[in-house]
């Protein structure tokens, strides 16, 4: 069984079709890379599978799960965790809090305790910050743990988010363009940081990016949208050299 089955999913805005009759599998363990212009529906393909959207036609399975017309909040305790193209920490909180709000779903306290700092609460929050030194120690933003994480460096905000999607323990992680914005030695570093975060973590892995050099270097196969339509699917070797991939996305110099 698939761990991510998508089939003949298509969204409406309005009339408007943003993915059309769209069919995905992903087996556990999987890097795959989703790519095509912008516009294509690449984030709306994240935001159905994440509860965002809600499909207006097929369904999303999640290890035999149906996620069609479950919350984002549902989602993401099955085991479904996302970044997204614009970083969206909470700017005002420092590195440390910005961690600890993803376990507050599993935080044992009553709102009672929580108010009244009484009974689990004391424990709770010990257990919580703890856990989420340990994730920043792994990340090695243990240090800038009491700064706000607006003061962090570009490439550091990006890790903090990933850190913290990954605090919520998923098995799948959805990365919403993490190159956007970085120069070619940031990329280098987030080529070797994926790789790292697939092996450490043991998650598998869905990457929305225009950056070639990313996809290309560590997806293990790619899919090419192109209006809401799948145009191509295959290892990014054969996705390089696809006649419809370079005439709607990639152009003549990708194949040189």
């Amino acid at each position: 069984m698939p761990l991510l089955e998508l089939k003949n999913i298509t969204h409406r805005f309005e009339g408007l079709c943003a993915v059309a009759n769209f069919n995905f599998q992903l087996a556990q363990g999987e890097l795959v890379g989703i790519i095509g212009p912008n516009g294509a529906g690449k984030t709306t393909v994240f935001n159905l599978i994440t509860g965002v959207y809600r499909a207006t036609e097929g369904s999303i399975s999640f290890n035999g799960d149906e996620l069609v017309g479950k919350t984002p909040h549902q989602i993401t305790k099955r085991g479904i965790a996302r970044t997204f193209q614009n970083i969206r920490l909470f700017k005002e909180l420092t590195v440390l809090d910005n961690v600890r709000t993803a376990y507050f779903g599993e935080a044992l306290y009553s709102p009672l305790e929580a108010l009244l700092h009484i009974g689990r609460y004391r424990s709770e929050e010990k257990r919580i910050t703890e856990r989420a030194l340990e994730l920043l120690a792994i990340f090695k933003l243990d240090d800038a743990a009491s700064e706000l994480s607006k003061n962090l460096s570009y490439g550091l905000q990006r890790k903090l988010e990933i850190a913290r999607a990954l605090a919520t323990n998923p098995q799948l992680l959805l990365l919403d363009e993490p190159a956007a914005g970085m120069n070619p030695n940031e990329i280098k570093q987030l080529m070797y940081f994926i790789g790292w975060i697939r092996k450490t973590f043991s998650v598998t892995i869905i990457l929305i990016e225009h950056q070639m050099r990313l996809v290309m270097g560590i997806c293990e196969r790619l899919v090419v949208l192109d209006f809401g339509a799948t145009i191509a699917q295959g290892l990014p070797s054969e996705i390089k050299s696809n006649p419809k991939v370079l005439e709607a996305y990639l152009g003549e110099e990708a194949a040189k």
